[in-house]
C-alpha cells in the first residue's frame, strides 16, 4: 500500500508530508485501520528532546482513531468496518500484563518509544525503499493508514465522532484514569491538579464527574477559565502561599494531586497542599533530579508515577464515552482539528498554548 504520513526525519527538523509504503498487511494478531483522526500528544514532540534514543525517521503519532479495513485473521476479535479507538502497545504475556497493568508491560519502553516490535522493522518504508522506525507506540497514526496491534484497538459505537476520539487513548486516558483508576477519587474527596493541559483538564472534567472537588493550578489564565467551565477552582500558579491557599480550598488539604508539569517547586507546593497520608501523582517525565523539602512526605504523604492512568484502555475508553455521552466529559472542547499537511502549524500552535490538543485528520479537513 502507498499513502501519504507525516515524517519526522531530523530532531530539529520539521514535519514532512510524503508517501509512504506498507510492503504487507497485518499479521495474525493485527489489523488494518484507515485513520479518521490522531491526536498530537506532547510524548510526540519529545522525540525532539530524546537524546536520539527514540529511532528517526519515523512516523509519529499515537493517539489514532478509524475504521477497521483488513484483519490478520479470525482471532482479533475485530471486523472490517469496526470503529476503534488506538491505544498504547503491550506484549499481553508479562506479569503485569496479565495483572491487568498493560501500562507497566515489562517491554513498555521498548514497544512504544524506543524501537516498536523488530520483526515487523522492514516491512514499513519511504517512497524510495528507504527504511522508516518501526511503528510508534504501536501505531505511528500520522498517516492515512496504520497496522496495529489487535489489542492496542478499542471498538467504540459508530455513532460516536470518529474523528475526535483519538485523544481518548492518551492524553484524556491518561488524566481521567488518574483520578478514576490510580487515587479511585471519589464523592468527598478533593484534589489539586497542577498543569490544566490536556492531561490536566481532562483529570479535572473525570473529577467533576466522579463528584470530586477539585482546584486546577496553571500559569495561563485562559487554561484557568476552562478549568473552571468543567468544574474546578481555579488557582494561578504564581499565587503567594500556593499550598496554605489550597488547603484553605480544601477544608484543611487536598486527598490528592496530579502534577503534569514537572516543575519542582509545584510538586513540592502540591506535598505540602495534601493532607496527611495524601497521595500526589506525576504524569510527567522529570528532566532532572527532583529535590524534595525538607517534610515533604512526612505524615504518611506519598508520591508516585502513573503512567497511562494506571488504564486497562478497553475498560476506560468506553467508560469515557459514556461519560462523555452523558455530558459530563466534554472532552471535545478541547479539540482542535488541522489536516494532515498543516502538522507543522499544529505543533506550533501546540508548544505555544494556542491549543489544548490538536487533532490531524488525514482527508485534510478541518473544524
Amino acid at each position: 500500500m502507498r499513502f501519504d504520513a507525516a515524517v519526522l526525519r531530523g530532531y530539529d527538523a520539521e514535519f514532512g508530508v510524503e508517501e509512504v509504503l506498507l510492503h504487507s498487511g497485518p499479521a495474525a494478531d493485527e489489523v488494518l485501520v484507515e485513520i479518521a483522526g490522531c491526536g498530537m500528544c506532547r510524548t510526540d514532540l519529545a522525540v525532539r528532546r530524546s537524546a536520539g534514543r527514540s529511532p528517526l525517521p519515523a512516523v509519529l503519532g499515537h493517539e489514532g482513531a478509524g475504521v477497521v479495513v483488513a484483519t490478520g485473521g479470525p482471532d482479533t476479535g475485530l471486523g472490517d468496518g469496526d470503529h476503534v479507538v488506538l491505544s498504547f502497545d503491550s506484549c499481553g504475556r508479562c506479569r503485569n500484563c496479565l495483572d491487568a497493568a498493560p501500562a507497566y508491560c515489562d517491554t513498555f519502553t521498548q514497544l512504544n518509544l524506543f524501537g516498536g516490535r523488530a520483526e515487523h522493522a522492514a516491512r514499513f518504508t519511504d517512497a524510495a525503499g528507504g527504511a522508516l522506525a518501526p511503528r510508534w507506540f504501536g501505531q505511528s497514526a500520522f498517516a492515512r493508514y496504520a497496522v496495529v496491534p489487535a489489542r492496542n484497538a478499542v471498538r467504540v459505537d459508530p455513532a460516536l465522532p470518529l474523528e475526535l476520539l483519538g485523544p481518548l487513548g492518551c492524553g484524556f486516558l491518561t488524566g481521567a484514569g488518574a483520578v478514576l483508576n490510580s487515587f479511585g477519587a471519589g464523592p468527598g474527596d478533593t484534589l489539586v491538579v497542577l498543569g490544566a493541559g490536556a492531561v490536566g483538564l481532562a483529570a479535572v472534567m473525570a473529577a467533576t464527574a466522579a463528584g470530586v472537588l477539585s482546584v486546577a493550578v496553571d500559569r495561563h489564565p485562559e487554561r484557568l477559565a476552562l478549568a473552571e467551565r468543567f468544574g474546578a477552582t481555579p488557582l494561578p500558579a504564581a499565587a503567594p502561599d500556593l499550598p496554605g491557599r489550597v488547603r484553605r480550598l480544601t477544608d484543611g488539604g487536598a486527598g490528592y494531586a496530579l502534577d503534569t508539569t514537572a516543575s519542582a517547586r509545584l510538586i513540592n507546593d502540591a506535598l505540602r497542599a495534601l493532607r496527611p497520608t495524601g497521595h500526589l501523582g506525576l504524569v510527567a517525565r522529570l528532566g532532572t533530579a527532583l529535590p524534595l523539602e525538607p517534610g515533604a512526605l512526612d505524615r504518611g504523604r506519598r508520591i508516585s508515577h502513573i503512567c497511562e492512568g494506571d488504564a486497562v484502555p478497553g475498560l476506560l475508553i468506553p467508560r469515557l464515552t459514556g461519560l462523555w455521552r452523558a455530558g459530563l466529559f466534554p472532552f471535545d472542547e478541547l479539540i482542535r482539528t488541522y489536516p494532515l499537511a498543516a502538522v507543522n502549524e499544529a505543533e506550533r500552535d501546540c508548544e505555544a498554548g494556542r491549543v489544548v490538543k490538536p487533532v490531524l485528520i488525514p482527508e485534510g479537513k478541518s473544524r
